[in-house]
């Protein structure tokens, strides 16, 4: 019986650098853009509708009629606490969905495997838990390590500047000049000691999904495993930062426009109550953005999490000894296997689908097909 080999096992074998990372992860993006849309889209309509739902809840409670500025301050802060609670949750609810679809990739990246709504969605369920407990315990400390590296940075370069302007205020020239270059090069430092410590959280949905892993294992994991790859997290990062915000403007700014005709004052707290259908379509604008590009981040990150495992521990040689061989042997629980599985225990199916149980053993092994 013959070996099968898909030709996607290809890429495994030269390490990828930013731009190849970036290249692969649109090309697969296009190749399954109905699909990976059609996966993004639940956790992000659920969020829509409580937006929506909050905002007009918000309306009814502060707009009793006319317009007062206390009713518009207290409309302000009453829809932004609600709106920072919606978003923190449906970011979890992305992640998790997100994390599922990642078997699912790495399936369809190391076997051709299809793309599939049903199998992301059943990876999900299985492992809901964990995913929701990873999700929101990285995005917390990834916010939270965020916001101190960026406070810290705005304090450190508003000192270093106003040293700039002070030591060369007599050539005002100069004092710009060399004020913009700290600026920039400061900037550019503290994301890339963002993205350093960011990137050692980045495979913990990978490493639960695909190795079987619990949390606070997956998290030990994607540590050790994410180091020396933050220019290309950052590179990653940076373009799907970029391709979000030029989503937004492209539909933002038909939107404004069309605002502006109709004589919507955009600056807050002015002299009129923002028309409801503008706020509405302001929070469809920024769901259809994440919809888009959450899955060309997740794509990213699997393809980064295989290239890592690559460079790391002979990934590629360790699925060839895989098809041959069979999985690797267990240990006793009390020793430390220095080797991990090529693809971990599938996720444990919904009761009511005795499908995909009956086929488990099958996928499991990585063996001859």
């Amino acid at each position: 019986m013959s070996v099968f080999v898909p030709e996607n096992i290809n890429l495994l074998l030269a390490p990828l650098g930013p731009g190849d990372l970036i290249d692969r992860a649109v090309r697969f993006y296009r190749a399954n853009f109905s699909t990976l849309v059609l996966i993004a889209a639940p956790p992000v309509i659920v969020g829509t509708i409580l937006s929506v739902g909050w905002l007009s809840l918000s309306r009814s409670i502060f707009f009793t009629g006319g317009y007062d500025p206390m009713e518009s301050t207290g409309y302000a802060i009453f829809t932004l606490l609600g709106s920072v609670g919606i978003w923190y949750v449906q970011t979890i609810a992305v992640l998790s969905v997100m994390g599922g679809a990642s078997r699912n990739f790495v399936r369809h990246l190391l076997h051709g495997d299809r793309i599939s709504f049903a199998d992301t969605y059943r990876n999900t369920w299985g492992r809901l838990a964990g995913l929701i407990a990873a999700s929101a315990l990285t995005s917390f400390l990834i916010g939270l390590i965020g916001f101190l590296v960026f406070y810290a940075w705005v304090i450190v370069v508003s000192l270093a500047i106003v040293l700039i302007a002070l030591a060369l205020q007599a050539i005002p020239v100069l004092a710009f000049i060399v004020g913009t270059a700290v600026f920039v090069v400061s900037l550019a430092a503290t994301y890339m000691l963002f993205c350093l410590i960011a990137s050692r959280f980045a495979f913990v949905p990978q490493v639960m999904l695909v190795e079987g892993q619990g949390v606070f294992s997956a998290i030990g994991r994607s540590l050790m495993l994410a180091s020396g790859n933050a220019k290309r997290f950052a590179a990653l990062f940076a373009f799907t930062l970029v391709a979000t915000y030029s989503a937004l403007a492209i539909l933002y700014v038909p939107l404004g426009w069309y605002a502006w005709l109709e004589g919507v004052e955009m600056i807050p707290f002015g002299s009129q109550i923002t028309p409801a259908w503008y706020e509405v379509s302001a929070q469809l604008v920024w769901q259809v953005s994440i919809i888009l590009l959450s899955p060309v981040w997740m794509i990213g990150l699997c393809l980064l999490y295989v290239d890592e495992r690559v460079r790391h521990e002979g990934y590629d040689i360790e699925l060839m000894a895989t098809r041959r061989l069979g999985e690797i042997p267990s240990v006793p629980q009390n020793y430390v296997n220095p080797l991990q599985p090529a693809l971990g225990e599938r996720v444990p199916s919904p009761p009511s689908e005795p499908g995909p149980a009956k086929r488990s053993s099958e996928i499991t092994s990585l063996g001859l097909e």
